[in-house]
């Protein structure tokens, strides 16, 4: 799988100022959010969960070959499956302090006949109704969920968010430069009511030529910016 745009910004934007002593990453892809966490953090424990098991494997040798493999752990199953068991724990042990995910975004309606594709890019392989509730189950109680949407579902995703007692209290709105239209919104939620901190991202001037706001957010995270 390619690394997108979104992982990236989703990885470098979130605060890990907090404590944070455990990280789940949902959906991992080619692992490259928890990688970047694990560059930007000091949590011991960074898992990730992902569905597909090509996914799974990619995740996997992508971790053991980083600097960071003996803090970070990747399980081949769903996110319904792995919240489930993981709330069963009942123990303040068994919670995440950050929970972060790129999640999938499209409808069935744009499915291709590409089953991995699909399952990574779709959101029939976990809606964010199921995400969400997974995310309250396992979340700890001054914990962080984080995530990045298309602009367009961000009301209806904050108000199912508020459903579950989770709470909006940053958001940040990307679009890809000043003339485009808002495309992503990145958000993080918590259990707690706070004042909402409003961001806003352009990413690129013109093409290929890069906001200075965008080169500083990513540019730890590529060989060349």
């Amino acid at each position: 799988m390619k690394i997108g745009t979104d992982g990236v910004l989703l990885g470098a934007w979130c605060a890990v100022d907090n404590y944070f002593n455990t990280i789940l990453d949902v959906g991992s892809g080619t692992g490259v959010i928890s990688l970047i966490l694990a560059q930007r953090s000091d949590a011991m424990t960074i898992d990730a969960v992902e569905v597909d098991e090509n996914a799974y494997e990619q995740t996997v040798e992508n971790f053991e070959n980083s600097d960071w493999g003996d803090r970070l752990y990747c399980y081949n199953a769903t996110f319904q499956e792995f919240a489930e068991e993981i709330s069963e724990e009942e123990e303040e042990e068994e919670t995440y302090d950050l929970i972060i995910t790129n999640p999938p975004f499209y409808n069935d309606n744009f499915e291709t006949e590409n089953e991995a594709r699909n399952k990574a890019r779709f959101t029939s392989s976990l809606s964010f109704e199921e995400l969400i509730i997974g995310v309250a189950k396992i979340l700890s109680k001054n914990g962080t969920f984080a995530t990045i949407i298309p602009f367009k579902e961000e009301e209806s995703f904050i108000n199912l968010a508020k459903e579950n007692n989770l709470f909006l209290n940053r958001v940040c709105r990307v679009q890809g430069n000043k003339t485009s239209a808002i495309k992503r919104s990145l958000l993080e939620l918590s259990f707690q009511q706070k004042e909402i901190k409003e961001e806003h991202l352009i990413i690129e001037i013109d093409r290929h030529q890069y906001t200075e706001k965008y080169i500083n957010l990513v540019k730890n995270f590529y060989l060349k910016m």
